[in-house]
């Protein structure tokens, strides 16, 4: 037998419910503090071996560290220790490194490539201006509250007669002395990172930049990026071509795990907030 139900009876029934009964919203639960660990910031300045297009950065900052650090990265292609403060880029680091609420601000500063000879409004002095420069930007890291790490300029991949050419030898000397004299944590990213290219050889570390030299970049869509974006509408684009000094993805990635490796070593505190 079928039983049909007004809609006054269907009404009733509702109201009869017992309050008691009746879903009610549930009382907002206040969101855990943070105890176990504060949140702290890492700042990338230097050249395009670190930037966003290019270099090591993009990886270290989007794999290898956890929600807890701010990786803010303020690398530039074409910048030596010289035109990087010289155009204000070091200005908008200074600000960084001055924001509140962070336990520990770290400040990764890697130059060399754009300070050797032949870059006009580049270049600098090995003997006199590049060191002097760098203790400048350690001086200022330290007055702005923040923690200095110097990092030797990576490698190139470049090979003659099958053996690596490491150019930025004498360039990772001028910071190894400036690291020591000013007791600054140092991050040798040349010597590991020309050791690693050195051993694979030459056709091994091409992989980095992702595409094979000589390759047209018509059948090449994956070419490392270059230091430089072009400015195109609607959206900038960056340059892409095969070279020896800057990374793809994997080339990035690669470099990012060993710069991550190092400072799990050179500054311990960091580990927490660091993934491998």
């Amino acid at each position: 037998m079928t039983i049909k139900l007004g809609a006054a009876m269907v009404a009733f029934s509702l109201l009869a419910i017992p309050a008691t009964a009746q879903t009610t919203p549930s009382t907002p639960v206040a969101p855990e503090p943070i105890r176990h660990i504060q949140p702290s910031k890492i700042i990338l300045v230097g050249d395009s071996t670190t930037a966003v297009f290019g270099g090591w950065g993009p990886s270290f900052c989007g794999y290898h560290v956890t929600s807890f650090m701010a990786c803010v990265n303020l690398a530039r292609g074409g910048r030596s220790t010289s035109n990087y403060r010289a155009e204000g880029s070091w200005d908008v680091a200074l600000s960084e490194m001055r924001t509140s609420g962070y336990r520990d601000i770290w400040v990764l500063i890697q130059f060399g490539h754009n300070d050797q000879p032949g870059k006009p409004g580049r270049s600098t002095d090995l003997a006199t201006e590049f060191p002097a420069n760098l203790k400048h930007y350690v001086e200022e890291v330290r007055a702005a509250g923040a923690k200095p790490v110097l990092v030797t300029p990576l490698t190139r991949r470049s090979f003659t007669n099958g053996k690596l050419v490491n150019d930025l030898v004498p360039w990772a000397a001028a910071v190894h002395k400036v690291a020591a004299e000013m007791k600054v944590p140092l991050i040798d990213l040349n010597a590991d990172s020309a050791a690693a290219v050195d051993a694979m050889g030459s056709a091994a570390a091409d992989r980095f930049a992702e595409v094979p030299p000589g390759a047209p970049q018509a059948v090449a869509p994956t070419a490392s990026p270059r230091s430089t974006e072009v400015m195109v509408k609607p959206m900038a684009q960056p340059k892409l071509s095969f070279d020896h000094t800057h990374l793809g993805v994997e080339g990035a990635e690669y470099f990012a795990t060993m710069v991550t490796r190092e400072l799990s070593v050179a500054i311990p505190e960091m580990r927490p907030l660091l993934v491998p």
